[in-house]
């Protein structure tokens, strides 16, 4: 039921409207400053080379100079260390997950008026972007599976559950972890329009197709690979196969 307004006395003014610039310009820069915070923030978390690291401590070598030179969950498990390579993948999906809830909690506390999707949906953003271009390895990174899993796991939980059941059951019926990872990534963006419910921000949709279009870009190769009928299945060695990254 609308509430009604009281009428005015005879004669009375208007009370004069609130100093909408200078609360605007306030809110502007809180946003401003909570944004660059979870830029900065999401960008350093998704650039943690897991595989690199875990490689470097446990096998002293360099993962960039085994098999494929990836640095991601594939290549670290094809190298040797299964166990590697889970930990891998776990770290991957941990990072971009962390770095989702961060950025939303920056948002809430630094900008309260800001919309919760918007940040959750720019730490998405500047996670893969950070685990695809990590500044500690200058700038060549993995191609953003595992961590754009995490990023969602947050953002859109049911809906990367199901784009990761599409992986699973393309890997398992192809044995093609690029296919696999491909049709994964394109079936994102239409599981989360069907599923989210909720306001959904112009950026929030527009990050889960970004996102997705930059995981499907970095197997440019693997689709070449694939058309030419060249690519290697998950279980056969090859050096030019690169799965999850």
């Amino acid at each position: 039921m609308l509430a009604t307004e009281s009428p005015e006395p005879a004669g009375a003014q208007a009370p004069s409207a609130p100093p909408q610039v200078a609360a605007g310009g306030k809110l502007t820069l809180d946003m401003l400053l909570a944004s660059l915070l979870v830029i900065a923030v999401a960008y350093l978390l998704g650039s943690i080379p897991v595989g690199y690291v875990l490689v470097r401590l446990f096998r002293h070598e360099d993962i960039r100079a085994v098999g494929s030179g990836n640095i991601g969950a594939t290549n670290v498990l094809r190298s040797g260390g299964k166990g590697l390579g889970a930990a891998t993948f776990l770290g991957d999906v941990l990072k971009g997950a962390s770095a989702v809830y961060i950025g939303g909690v920056i948002g809430v506390l630094l900008a309260p008026d800001a919309q919760l999707r918007n940040m959750q949906a720019l730490a998405a953003l500047c996670a893969v972007l950070g685990h695809v271009f990590p500044v500690w390895l200058r700038f060549k990174g993995g191609k953003g599976v595992a961590t754009g899993f995490g990023v969602f796991l947050v953002a859109a939980p049911t809906s990367a559950l199901c784009a990761i059941g599409v992986f699973a059951l393309v890997l398992l019926l192809t044995r093609y972890v690029s296919l696999a990872s491909i049709l994964g990534a394109a079936s994102f963006p239409f599981f989360a329009w069907m599923l989210v419910t909720g306001g959904r921000p112009p950026f929030f949709i527009a990050v889960q197709f970004a996102v997705s279009l930059l995981i499907i870009a970095k197997h440019h190769q693997n689709i070449r690979r694939l058309l030419a009928g060249t690519e290697s299945r998950f279980g056969a060695s090859s050096s030019h196969d690169k799965g999850i990254a």
